[in-house]
Protein backbone atom coordinates (compact mmCIF):
# COMPACT_ATOMS: atom_id res chain seq x y z
CA UNK A 1 0.00 0.00 0.00
CA UNK A 2 1.35 3.44 -1.00
CA UNK A 3 1.91 5.96 1.60
CA UNK A 4 1.68 9.47 1.56
CA UNK A 5 1.80 12.83 3.48
CA UNK A 6 -1.25 14.61 4.31
CA UNK A 7 -2.61 17.52 6.40
CA UNK A 8 -5.00 16.57 9.72
CA UNK A 9 -6.44 18.10 12.84
CA UNK A 10 -4.83 17.20 16.17
CA UNK A 11 -6.85 17.67 19.00
CA UNK A 12 -6.36 21.35 20.94
CA UNK A 13 -4.05 20.66 23.40
CA UNK A 14 -2.24 23.79 24.10
CA UNK A 15 -3.29 26.99 25.70
CA UNK A 16 -1.86 30.21 26.85
CA UNK A 17 0.61 29.88 29.35
CA UNK A 18 -0.37 30.87 33.26
CA UNK A 19 0.86 34.17 34.10
CA UNK A 20 0.64 36.35 37.23
CA UNK A 21 -0.65 39.67 34.61
CA UNK A 22 -1.33 41.73 37.43
CA UNK A 23 2.22 42.82 38.83
CA UNK A 24 2.12 46.05 37.52
CA UNK A 25 -0.97 46.71 39.19
CA UNK A 26 0.20 45.23 42.75
CA UNK A 27 3.00 48.14 42.31
CA UNK A 28 1.06 50.95 41.72
CA UNK A 29 -1.34 50.31 44.57
CA UNK A 30 1.42 50.30 47.04
CA UNK A 31 3.34 52.98 45.85
CA UNK A 32 -0.30 54.77 46.02
CA UNK A 33 -0.47 53.77 49.39
CA UNK A 34 3.22 54.83 50.30
CA UNK A 35 1.75 58.23 49.31
CA UNK A 36 -1.66 57.93 51.10
CA UNK A 37 0.30 57.68 53.99
CA UNK A 38 3.09 60.48 53.43
CA UNK A 39 -0.18 62.92 53.03
CA UNK A 40 -1.42 61.61 56.20
CA UNK A 41 1.78 62.68 58.09
CA UNK A 42 1.92 66.47 56.14
CA UNK A 43 -1.85 66.65 57.49
CA UNK A 44 -0.68 65.93 60.86
CA UNK A 45 2.02 68.58 61.21
CA UNK A 46 1.26 72.14 63.15
CA UNK A 47 -0.39 74.75 61.07
CA UNK A 48 0.77 78.13 60.40
CA UNK A 49 4.42 76.71 60.17
CA UNK A 50 5.41 77.54 55.92
CA UNK A 51 8.27 75.68 55.99
CA UNK A 52 6.66 72.07 56.69
CA UNK A 53 3.61 73.34 54.48
CA UNK A 54 6.66 73.94 51.57
CA UNK A 55 8.07 70.68 52.38
CA UNK A 56 5.02 68.71 52.24
CA UNK A 57 3.71 70.31 48.77
CA UNK A 58 7.20 69.66 47.04
CA UNK A 59 7.26 65.88 48.48
CA UNK A 60 3.63 65.58 47.40
CA UNK A 61 4.34 67.06 43.68
CA UNK A 62 7.32 64.39 43.47
CA UNK A 63 5.60 61.31 45.01
CA UNK A 64 2.83 62.11 42.23
CA UNK A 65 5.02 62.68 39.39
CA UNK A 66 6.89 59.63 40.28
CA UNK A 67 3.55 57.79 40.39
CA UNK A 68 2.86 58.58 37.18
CA UNK A 69 6.20 56.67 35.55
CA UNK A 70 5.46 54.18 37.14
CA UNK A 71 2.07 53.57 35.76
CA UNK A 72 3.13 54.33 32.42
CA UNK A 73 5.43 51.98 32.90
CA UNK A 74 2.81 49.33 33.62
CA UNK A 75 0.90 50.06 30.78
CA UNK A 76 3.60 49.58 28.40
CA UNK A 77 4.49 46.43 30.17
CA UNK A 78 0.79 44.73 29.76
CA UNK A 79 0.71 45.53 26.35
CA UNK A 80 4.35 43.79 26.02
CA UNK A 81 3.29 41.40 28.37
CA UNK A 82 -0.34 40.92 25.89
CA UNK A 83 1.75 40.17 22.51
CA UNK A 84 4.37 37.80 23.74
CA UNK A 85 1.31 35.56 25.06
CA UNK A 86 -0.40 36.24 21.58
CA UNK A 87 3.27 35.20 19.64
CA UNK A 88 3.69 31.80 21.85
CA UNK A 89 0.64 30.48 22.19
CA UNK A 90 -0.91 27.55 20.56
CA UNK A 91 -4.33 28.56 19.79
CA UNK A 92 -5.86 28.59 16.28
CA UNK A 93 -6.55 26.58 13.50
CA UNK A 94 -3.49 26.48 11.58
CA UNK A 95 -1.25 25.24 14.76
CA UNK A 96 -4.15 21.85 15.12
CA UNK A 97 -2.64 20.89 11.57
CA UNK A 98 0.05 18.49 11.46
CA UNK A 99 1.17 16.60 8.57
CA UNK A 100 1.34 13.05 8.91
CA UNK A 101 2.34 10.01 6.77
CA UNK A 102 -0.13 7.57 6.61
CA UNK A 103 -0.52 4.34 4.36
CA UNK A 104 -4.79 4.49 4.17
CA UNK A 105 -7.74 6.91 4.80
CA UNK A 106 -10.96 5.81 5.92
CA UNK A 107 -14.76 6.34 6.81
CA UNK A 108 -15.56 4.98 9.88
CA UNK A 109 -19.18 5.79 11.35
CA UNK A 110 -19.42 9.21 8.77
CA UNK A 111 -16.08 9.95 10.68
CA UNK A 112 -12.71 10.17 8.40
CA UNK A 113 -9.61 9.14 10.20
CA UNK A 114 -6.18 8.15 9.13
CA UNK A 115 -4.28 5.24 9.58
CA UNK A 116 -0.26 6.15 10.28
CA UNK A 117 2.20 4.55 7.75
CA UNK A 118 4.43 1.91 9.76
CA UNK A 119 7.70 -0.19 9.57
CA UNK A 120 5.48 -3.79 10.00
CA UNK A 121 8.30 -5.80 9.85
CA UNK A 122 9.60 -3.98 13.77
CA UNK A 123 5.90 -4.82 14.59
CA UNK A 124 3.80 -7.70 15.41
CA UNK A 125 0.06 -8.39 15.48
CA UNK A 126 -1.55 -8.57 18.33
CA UNK A 127 -5.53 -8.22 19.73
CA UNK A 128 -6.67 -6.05 22.57
CA UNK A 129 -8.24 -7.99 25.62
CA UNK A 130 -8.82 -4.82 28.04
CA UNK A 131 -7.67 -1.41 28.46
CA UNK A 132 -7.01 0.02 32.37
CA UNK A 133 -6.20 3.73 32.12
CA UNK A 134 -2.94 4.51 29.96
CA UNK A 135 -2.46 0.83 29.06
CA UNK A 136 -4.06 -1.53 27.00
CA UNK A 137 -3.33 -5.46 27.19
CA UNK A 138 -2.65 -7.59 23.97
CA UNK A 139 -2.29 -10.78 23.08
CA UNK A 140 0.00 -11.91 19.83
CA UNK A 141 -2.35 -12.78 16.88
CA UNK A 142 -1.74 -14.96 14.17
CA UNK A 143 -3.07 -16.46 10.82
CA UNK A 144 -5.97 -13.09 10.70
CA UNK A 145 -7.49 -13.80 7.34
CA UNK A 146 -11.11 -12.60 8.54
CA UNK A 147 -13.43 -11.18 5.21
CA UNK A 148 -14.53 -8.33 6.02
CA UNK A 149 -17.13 -8.51 3.53
CA UNK A 150 -18.56 -11.92 5.41
CA UNK A 151 -18.14 -11.09 9.41
CA UNK A 152 -20.82 -14.04 10.07
CA UNK A 153 -18.02 -16.52 8.91
CA UNK A 154 -16.23 -18.49 11.18
CA UNK A 155 -13.09 -16.37 12.18
CA UNK A 156 -10.14 -18.77 11.66
CA UNK A 157 -7.30 -15.93 14.17
CA UNK A 158 -5.46 -17.76 16.25
CA UNK A 159 -3.56 -16.34 19.11
CA UNK A 160 -0.12 -17.35 19.14
CA UNK A 161 0.38 -18.39 22.97
CA UNK A 162 -0.98 -17.18 26.36
CA UNK A 163 1.11 -14.43 27.01
CA UNK A 164 -0.59 -11.09 27.43
CA UNK A 165 1.16 -7.73 26.66
CA UNK A 166 0.90 -4.44 28.41
CA UNK A 167 1.05 -2.08 25.37
CA UNK A 168 0.80 2.28 25.99
CA UNK A 169 -0.48 4.06 22.70
CA UNK A 170 1.95 6.32 20.48
CA UNK A 171 1.31 9.90 21.44
CA UNK A 172 0.43 10.27 18.02
CA UNK A 173 -2.78 8.31 17.60
CA UNK A 174 -4.47 10.17 20.97
CA UNK A 175 -3.78 13.50 19.89
CA UNK A 176 -5.39 13.04 16.38
CA UNK A 177 -8.59 14.76 16.48
CA UNK A 178 -11.36 12.84 17.05
CA UNK A 179 -14.80 12.18 18.51
CA UNK A 180 -14.28 9.37 20.32
CA UNK A 181 -13.35 9.05 23.63
CA UNK A 182 -10.20 6.43 23.63
CA UNK A 183 -7.89 5.78 20.61
CA UNK A 184 -7.79 1.87 21.21
CA UNK A 185 -11.17 -0.49 22.22
CA UNK A 186 -11.21 -3.57 23.47
CA UNK A 187 -11.46 -5.97 20.57
CA UNK A 188 -9.04 -3.55 18.18
CA UNK A 189 -6.85 -5.40 15.77
CA UNK A 190 -3.48 -3.08 16.18
CA UNK A 191 0.25 -3.36 15.51
CA UNK A 192 2.92 -2.70 18.25
CA UNK A 193 6.45 -2.74 18.41
CA UNK A 194 7.67 -4.95 21.49
CA UNK A 195 10.08 -2.91 24.18
CA UNK A 196 13.71 -4.51 25.31
CA UNK A 197 13.62 -7.85 26.90
CA UNK A 198 12.03 -7.45 30.69
CA UNK A 199 14.67 -7.97 33.34
CA UNK A 200 11.93 -9.62 35.43
CA UNK A 201 10.91 -12.39 33.67
CA UNK A 202 7.69 -12.87 35.87
CA UNK A 203 7.03 -8.78 34.59
CA UNK A 204 4.50 -8.88 31.87
CA UNK A 205 6.25 -7.74 28.31
CA UNK A 206 5.42 -4.23 27.33
CA UNK A 207 5.29 -2.50 23.95
CA UNK A 208 3.99 0.30 22.13
CA UNK A 209 1.10 0.60 19.82
CA UNK A 210 2.09 2.32 16.92
CA UNK A 211 -1.33 1.34 14.47
CA UNK A 212 -4.97 0.65 14.86
CA UNK A 213 -6.31 -0.96 12.16
CA UNK A 214 -9.77 -0.51 10.52
CA UNK A 215 -12.79 -1.34 12.49
CA UNK A 216 -15.83 -3.33 11.37
CA UNK A 217 -19.00 -4.33 13.22
CA UNK A 218 -18.63 -1.63 16.27
CA UNK A 219 -20.85 -0.97 19.27
CA UNK A 220 -21.32 2.61 20.34
CA UNK A 221 -23.04 4.64 22.20
CA UNK A 222 -22.88 8.46 23.59
CA UNK A 223 -20.77 9.09 26.35
CA UNK A 224 -20.57 13.00 27.81
CA UNK A 225 -21.30 14.26 24.49
CA UNK A 226 -17.95 11.96 22.65
CA UNK A 227 -18.44 8.40 21.19
CA UNK A 228 -17.92 5.25 23.22
CA UNK A 229 -17.23 2.37 21.32
CA UNK A 230 -17.79 -0.29 23.96
CA UNK A 231 -16.30 -3.26 21.53
CA UNK A 232 -14.55 -3.31 18.26
CA UNK A 233 -14.21 -6.46 15.48
CA UNK A 234 -17.39 -8.31 16.71
CA UNK A 235 -19.94 -10.32 14.48
CA UNK A 236 -22.99 -10.43 16.63
CA UNK A 237 -24.52 -9.22 19.83
CA UNK A 238 -25.63 -11.18 22.73
CA UNK A 239 -28.75 -8.83 24.26
CA UNK A 240 -29.31 -10.04 27.50
CA UNK A 241 -32.32 -9.43 29.36
CA UNK A 242 -34.03 -11.39 32.09
CA UNK A 243 -37.19 -12.37 32.57
CA UNK A 244 -37.97 -11.52 36.32
CA UNK A 245 -35.35 -9.59 38.74
CA UNK A 246 -35.14 -7.08 36.99
CA UNK A 247 -37.89 -6.88 35.03
CA UNK A 248 -37.62 -7.03 31.27
CA UNK A 249 -37.21 -3.67 29.60
CA UNK A 250 -37.98 -3.60 25.75
CA UNK A 251 -37.34 -0.24 25.17
CA UNK A 252 -33.43 -0.97 26.32
CA UNK A 253 -33.46 -3.72 24.03
CA UNK A 254 -34.70 -1.87 21.03
CA UNK A 255 -31.81 0.77 21.74
CA UNK A 256 -29.08 -1.98 21.87
CA UNK A 257 -30.77 -3.30 18.33
CA UNK A 258 -30.88 0.00 16.49
CA UNK A 259 -27.29 0.24 18.00
CA UNK A 260 -26.27 -3.37 16.54
CA UNK A 261 -27.97 -2.20 13.24
CA UNK A 262 -26.00 0.72 12.92
CA UNK A 263 -22.48 -0.67 13.54
CA UNK A 264 -23.14 -3.63 10.99
CA UNK A 265 -23.41 -6.24 13.66
CA UNK A 266 -26.33 -9.28 14.06
CA UNK A 267 -28.10 -8.70 17.03
CA UNK A 268 -29.36 -11.85 18.66
CA UNK A 269 -32.00 -11.09 21.63
CA UNK A 270 -31.62 -13.24 24.88
CA UNK A 271 -34.41 -13.72 27.98
CA UNK A 272 -32.41 -15.16 30.99
CA UNK A 273 -34.11 -16.09 34.20
CA UNK A 274 -36.75 -17.90 32.38
CA UNK A 275 -37.16 -20.06 35.78
CA UNK A 276 -38.74 -17.34 37.31
CA UNK A 277 -41.83 -16.76 35.27
CA UNK A 278 -44.00 -18.77 33.10
CA UNK A 279 -42.52 -19.34 29.85
CA UNK A 280 -46.25 -18.89 28.20
CA UNK A 281 -46.17 -15.40 29.45
CA UNK A 282 -43.25 -14.67 27.68
CA UNK A 283 -44.73 -15.62 24.21
CA UNK A 284 -46.23 -12.35 23.16
CA UNK A 285 -42.78 -10.21 23.25
CA UNK A 286 -40.37 -13.25 21.55
CA UNK A 287 -43.22 -13.16 18.69
CA UNK A 288 -42.91 -9.79 18.44
CA UNK A 289 -39.09 -10.41 17.60
CA UNK A 290 -39.60 -13.34 16.02
CA UNK A 291 -41.87 -11.75 13.27
CA UNK A 292 -39.54 -9.08 12.49
CA UNK A 293 -36.45 -11.72 12.09
CA UNK A 294 -34.61 -11.33 15.07
CA UNK A 295 -33.17 -14.45 16.44
CA UNK A 296 -34.80 -14.94 20.07
CA UNK A 297 -33.58 -17.80 22.97
CA UNK A 298 -35.20 -17.99 26.34
CA UNK A 299 -32.90 -19.28 28.69
CA UNK A 300 -32.04 -20.00 32.53
CA UNK A 301 -28.26 -20.04 33.66
CA UNK A 302 -29.75 -21.83 36.82
CA UNK A 303 -31.51 -24.78 34.73
CA UNK A 304 -29.61 -24.70 31.64
CA UNK A 305 -32.72 -24.22 29.91
CA UNK A 306 -31.62 -23.98 25.51
CA UNK A 307 -27.69 -23.49 27.03
CA UNK A 308 -26.58 -26.02 24.71
CA UNK A 309 -28.33 -23.90 21.75
CA UNK A 310 -26.98 -20.57 23.16
CA UNK A 311 -23.70 -22.66 22.65
CA UNK A 312 -23.86 -23.62 19.26
CA UNK A 313 -24.89 -19.87 18.15
CA UNK A 314 -21.56 -18.65 20.10
CA UNK A 315 -19.27 -21.27 18.90
CA UNK A 316 -16.57 -19.99 16.09
CA UNK A 317 -18.05 -16.70 16.39
CA UNK A 318 -16.71 -12.68 17.85
CA UNK A 319 -19.90 -12.30 20.27
CA UNK A 320 -20.53 -8.72 22.10
CA UNK A 321 -22.35 -9.62 25.25
CA UNK A 322 -24.30 -6.62 26.77
CA UNK A 323 -27.29 -5.91 28.96
CA UNK A 324 -28.44 -3.98 32.16
CA UNK A 325 -26.86 -4.55 35.18
CA UNK A 326 -28.23 -7.74 37.13
CA UNK A 327 -29.78 -9.75 34.47
CA UNK A 328 -27.40 -12.53 34.83
CA UNK A 329 -24.91 -12.23 32.05
CA UNK A 330 -21.70 -13.74 33.81
CA UNK A 331 -23.98 -16.49 35.39
CA UNK A 332 -25.08 -17.36 31.63
CA UNK A 333 -21.78 -17.40 29.77
CA UNK A 334 -20.21 -19.56 33.39
CA UNK A 335 -22.85 -22.26 32.08
CA UNK A 336 -22.04 -21.74 28.94
CA UNK A 337 -18.45 -21.91 28.99
CA UNK A 338 -17.57 -23.65 32.75
CA UNK A 339 -13.57 -22.22 32.14
CA UNK A 340 -14.35 -19.05 32.26
CA UNK A 341 -14.82 -18.50 36.09
CA UNK A 342 -16.06 -15.36 35.74
CA UNK A 343 -17.60 -13.73 39.39
CA UNK A 344 -21.50 -13.14 39.68
CA UNK A 345 -22.96 -10.51 41.54
CA UNK A 346 -26.62 -10.80 43.62
CA UNK A 347 -29.40 -8.38 42.40
CA UNK A 348 -30.12 -5.47 45.71
CA UNK A 349 -33.76 -7.35 47.04
CA UNK A 350 -34.92 -3.22 47.30
CA UNK A 351 -34.58 -1.75 44.16
CA UNK A 352 -33.45 -5.01 41.96
CA UNK A 353 -30.96 -3.27 40.36
CA UNK A 354 -27.65 -5.50 39.84
CA UNK A 355 -24.57 -4.37 41.18
CA UNK A 356 -21.80 -4.04 38.86
CA UNK A 357 -19.49 -7.51 38.68
CA UNK A 358 -18.27 -6.66 35.79
CA UNK A 359 -15.97 -3.25 36.00
CA UNK A 360 -14.60 -2.95 31.97
CA UNK A 361 -14.98 -4.72 29.15
CA UNK A 362 -12.76 -7.42 28.47
CA UNK A 363 -12.29 -9.90 25.37
CA UNK A 364 -12.51 -13.69 26.43
CA UNK A 365 -11.38 -16.26 23.92
CA UNK A 366 -13.60 -19.64 24.49
CA UNK A 367 -12.64 -22.94 24.65
CA UNK A 368 -15.36 -24.00 22.37
CA UNK A 369 -14.27 -21.84 19.99
CA UNK A 370 -14.36 -18.13 18.77
CA UNK A 371 -14.69 -15.48 21.79
CA UNK A 372 -16.80 -13.24 23.49
CA UNK A 373 -16.43 -9.81 24.93
CA UNK A 374 -18.07 -9.84 28.46
CA UNK A 375 -19.20 -6.13 29.06
CA UNK A 376 -20.31 -4.15 32.02
CA UNK A 377 -23.92 -3.87 32.74
CA UNK A 378 -25.75 -1.03 31.20
CA UNK A 379 -28.29 0.98 33.26
CA UNK A 380 -29.28 3.59 29.83
CA UNK A 381 -27.81 3.64 26.31
CA UNK A 382 -27.68 6.38 24.62
CA UNK A 383 -27.20 6.54 21.11
CA UNK A 384 -24.27 7.80 18.88
CA UNK A 385 -24.56 10.27 15.78
CA UNK A 386 -28.60 9.38 15.22
CA UNK A 387 -31.06 11.84 13.67
CA UNK A 388 -34.33 11.67 14.32
CA UNK A 389 -34.91 11.39 10.35
CA UNK A 390 -33.54 7.98 10.71
CA UNK A 391 -34.36 6.13 13.35
CA UNK A 392 -37.79 4.72 11.50
CA UNK A 393 -35.59 2.88 9.67
CA UNK A 394 -34.23 0.65 11.95
CA UNK A 395 -37.67 -0.02 13.18
CA UNK A 396 -38.64 -2.96 10.83
CA UNK A 397 -42.25 -3.37 11.63
CA UNK A 398 -42.86 0.28 11.12
CA UNK A 399 -40.72 1.52 8.32
CA UNK A 400 -42.96 -0.21 5.83
CA UNK A 401 -45.63 2.24 6.28
CA UNK A 402 -43.59 5.17 5.66
CA UNK A 403 -44.67 5.79 1.77
CA UNK A 404 -48.13 5.23 2.67
CA UNK A 405 -48.27 8.58 4.47
CA UNK A 406 -49.92 11.56 3.28
CA UNK A 407 -46.72 14.07 3.94
CA UNK A 408 -43.18 12.74 2.22
CA UNK A 409 -41.94 14.08 5.60
CA UNK A 410 -44.46 12.76 7.90
CA UNK A 411 -42.45 12.39 11.62
CA UNK A 412 -45.17 9.84 12.53
CA UNK A 413 -46.24 11.40 15.68
CA UNK A 414 -48.81 14.40 15.34
CA UNK A 415 -49.30 14.54 11.45
CA UNK A 416 -53.35 13.95 10.09
CA UNK A 417 -53.20 11.30 7.80
CA UNK A 418 -50.16 9.23 8.81
CA UNK A 419 -50.06 5.29 7.48
CA UNK A 420 -48.48 4.16 11.35
CA UNK A 421 -51.01 6.26 13.52
CA UNK A 422 -53.86 4.74 11.63
CA UNK A 423 -52.16 1.21 11.64
CA UNK A 424 -51.45 1.66 15.48
CA UNK A 425 -54.78 2.38 16.03
CA UNK A 426 -56.21 -0.70 13.97
CA UNK A 427 -54.19 -3.25 16.00
CA UNK A 428 -52.12 -4.15 12.57
CA UNK A 429 -48.98 -2.29 14.84
CA UNK A 430 -48.15 -2.87 18.05
CA UNK A 431 -48.58 0.12 20.46
CA UNK A 432 -45.47 -0.71 22.37
CA UNK A 433 -43.07 -1.08 19.49
CA UNK A 434 -44.57 2.76 18.25
CA UNK A 435 -43.87 4.46 21.65
CA UNK A 436 -40.67 2.93 21.67
CA UNK A 437 -40.28 4.47 18.36
CA UNK A 438 -41.65 7.49 19.30
CA UNK A 439 -39.48 8.34 22.89
CA UNK A 440 -36.55 7.59 20.80
CA UNK A 441 -37.03 10.01 18.35
CA UNK A 442 -37.86 12.75 21.23
CA UNK A 443 -34.58 11.38 22.67
CA UNK A 444 -32.88 13.09 18.99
Amino acid sequence: MDKKQVRTDFRKNRSSRTRKKDWIDEIVADDDQEMDLDISSSDGAVDGEDSRDSGTTTAFSQKAHGTDQVRNRGIRSRDEASRRTERISGKGEISRRRTVTVSEIIEEDGETRVVPEIDQACTMAGRVLSVHGIYAYLLLEQGVTKNLNKPMEESNATFANGTVWRCTTRRLLWTLSSDQRHAVVVGDRVRFTPMATQMDESQEPEGIIERVEPRYGCLARESRKQKHIVVANVDQVLIVSSAASPEIKPELIDRMILAAEKGGIRPIICINKADLVEIASLMPLVGQYSRMGYPVLVVSAATGLNIGQLRRWMAGRETAVVGQSGVGKSSLLNAMDPTLELSVGTVSEENEKGRHTTTASRLIPLSLGGYMVDTPGIRQFQLWNVIPEEVINYYRDLRAYVNLCRYPDCTHTVEEGCAMKDAVADGRLDERRYESYCHLREDH
